[in-house]
């Protein structure tokens, strides 16, 4: 039995995959600064404000 699709649904599935294409954008987005952070990798406590007189510089 074949039934023809209703427009509701071909919108329904155009706004889906909008939504979809943004979420994979957003993660990858979120995964490619992860990556960079892991990967440069120099003195990354140095950003997380919480102060340690260990990795301050001595003159």
């Amino acid at each position: 039995m074949i039934q023809v699709e209703h427009e509701m649904h071909q919108r329904r599935r155009g706004r889906n995959l909008g939504v979809g294409l943004l979420l994979v954008g957003l993660i990858g987005i979120v995964f490619g600064l992860s990556v960079v952070k892991v990967t440069l990798g120099h003195n990354v406590e140095k950003f997380d404000h919480v102060r340690r007189p260990m990795l301050e510089q001595t003159e």
